[in-house]
């Protein structure tokens, strides 16, 4: 048997049906070359006969990206395929994805046929795609509560028409693995016309079973796994791609079984579809949560500093996650607090940092993150919140649009006065941040972004927080205006005049050591 299951990803289509996930064929297009990169055999582009846009954007995919196999979706009736068809024409590699319900509930109260029709529009929708193309898959619809028999007979009536993959879909995420292996295992040993095509799985995640089922599947002898990045899709998703991935990649004692996915791509993908949808995965999410290596409890960080591998099971860099994340929190211990310290350049004494540790504790309990500012503070006994006003925002014009936007911003700096500068970004927050980085001269990476509405109305006040890492150390950063840009610079100001404080504070604690050597 074949070792190699193939990544059927669905983002585009499945994915997309997520409630807010839907994306522009611009987008879709963006998306699917970013999957081309990460490695997955077959893209579902889209269901062509849906709308003109989901049309377009099909027939672009396949004409722009050619190493994978390009799947369209269609029901079996004539005209959804023969638009598929003409969806994928242009593709290298065409596939026609064709699907019926099979289960007694859908066959009776949706489409109100009977299981004989049902064989008929199957037979007849195979036939009828492979006409256009030799790669047909036939999915039967709520394949796991048909009843076994009537799915095998299914199975068998679609390859014998031609079918050369054979999906069988959890659709309402109800099945538990070991149903699953059953019914993989009992197609195969009951089917005998399936030797030589692939069997697929498709599970949903209502019961929070969609990945478990689908390595159940590749178990008991599926090699192609249908599944999207984050795990997005209609209601409580599908299975995640990064976790059935990095579950055969992690577990090879129990998977005797490979993927083509570049695994270090697995990050970048998932970051571009937020960016891309505005859904953010879950902070714990497996694989691509922000929190899925990030460790706060003490025992914890005391073992990662030791070994690494005492609490991961993966290397972070696996999948494209720069490393790994000691969050400071009221559960972590002195340890990693020291790590931290030496992290930023601090070698402590046991007496200050035992002062240290009983400052950060007290102040744990009174905030959620214990950023590198406030670490700043208690080293230095400065104080975040009343900070001097290094950098001040006095006026921003711009020309926004086309193909680069551009600002001009003029900031009064601390015992320099009024100082003006212009810069050019993609859209307009980042050419006004150019424009403040020409000011402030230094080099600042913008970690985490984030606007939202103070107050309601169309005149509402948007408030930005934002984080910013500046020569290696994290500040955040807050600015409200009815102008998000106006709003964006003042967060970003708010955070530079902290590290401007910062800067200061370390200054002063080298300048009285100093004098207390008589230096």
């Amino acid at each position: 048997m074949d070792d190699r299951v193939i990544i059927f990803d669905t983002t585009l289509r499945d994915g997309e049906q997520s409630p807010g996930a839907s994306m522009t064929p611009a987008e879709k297009l963006r998306f699917a070359h970013a999957l081309d990169e990460l490695g997955v055999d077959v893209m579902e582009a889209g269901f062509p006969i849906t709308s003109p846009d989901d049309f377009r954007a099909v027939k672009e995919i396949a004409r722009s990206v050619r190493r994978p196999i390009i799947a369209a979706l269609a029901r079996t009736r004539q005209k959804d395929i023969e638009r598929a068809a003409e969806a994928v024409e242009g593709a290298a590699h065409p596939r026609i994805h064709t699907f019926i319900a099979t289960s007694k509930v859908h066959l009776e109260r949706k489409l109100k046929i009977s299981e004989e029709e049902c064989l008929e529009q199957a037979a007849e929708a195979v036939e009828r795609a492979r006409r256009y193309t030799d790669d047909v898959e036939f999915s039967a619809e709520d394949a796991t509560r048909t009843d076994l028999s009537f799915l095998c007979t299914v199975a068998e009536v679609a390859v014998n028409a031609g079918a050369t993959t054979i999906n069988i879909p959890d659709t309402v995420g109800y099945t538990h693995p070991r149903e699953v292996a059953e019914i993989f295992q009992t197609l195969r040993r009951e089917v005998p016309a399936l030797e030589g095509v692939v069997l697929s799985a498709h599970c949903h995640n209502d019961l929070g079973l969609a990945t478990a089922n689908s390595l159940a599947a590749v178990e008991a002898g599926a090699r192609q796994v249908e599944c999207t990045v984050n795990g997005i899709g209609e209601r409580a998703g599908n299975a995640a791609l990064e976790e059935v991935v990095m579950t055969i990649k992690v577990r090879k004692d129990l998977f005797d079984v490979t993927t083509g996915i570049h695994t270090h791509k697995i990050h970048p993908t998932s970051r571009l579809l937020t960016q891309i949808t505005g859904i953010h995965p879950q902070p714990n999410k497996a694989i691509v949560g922000k929190n899925a290596f990030a460790h706060e409890a003490g025992i914890h960080q005391d073992g990662m500093l030791k070994e690494r591998s005492t609490y991961e099971i993966m290397d972070p860099a696996m999948v494209g996650v720069p490393g790994s994340r000691l969050v400071l929190g009221k559960h972590s211990g002195r340890h990693a607090l020291k790590a931290r310290f030496q992290e930023l350049g601090f070698e402590m004494d046991e007496d200050a940092m035992e002062r240290a540790y009983r400052l950060f504790k007290l102040l744990a309990d009174q905030k959620k993150d214990i950023l590198d500012e406030d670490l700043l503070s208690i080293l230095h006994h400065g104080a975040m919140k009343d900070i001097p006003v290094t950098f001040g925002l006095e006026r921003m014009t711009g020309q926004f649009g086309g193909e680069w936007s551009h600002a001009q911003v003029t900031v009064t700096r601390k015992d320099e006065g009024e100082v003006e500068a212009a810069g050019k970004g993609d859209g307009p927050i980042a050419a006004a941040f150019a424009a403040v980085n020409e000011v402030v001269g230094w080099d600042v990476e913008l970690e985490d972004f984030a606007i939202r509405a103070a107050t309601p109305g169309r005149d509402a006040v948007g408030e930005v927080t934002l984080r910013a890492r500046v020569a290696g150390k994290t500040f955040t950063g807050r600015g409200g205006s009815t102008d998000v840009v106006d709003a964006a610079v003042r967060a970003y100001l708010d955070a530079l005049n902290k590290a401007a404080h910062a800067q200061q504070l370390e200054e002063d604690a080298v300048q009285r050591a100093a004098e207390l050597k008589g230096i």
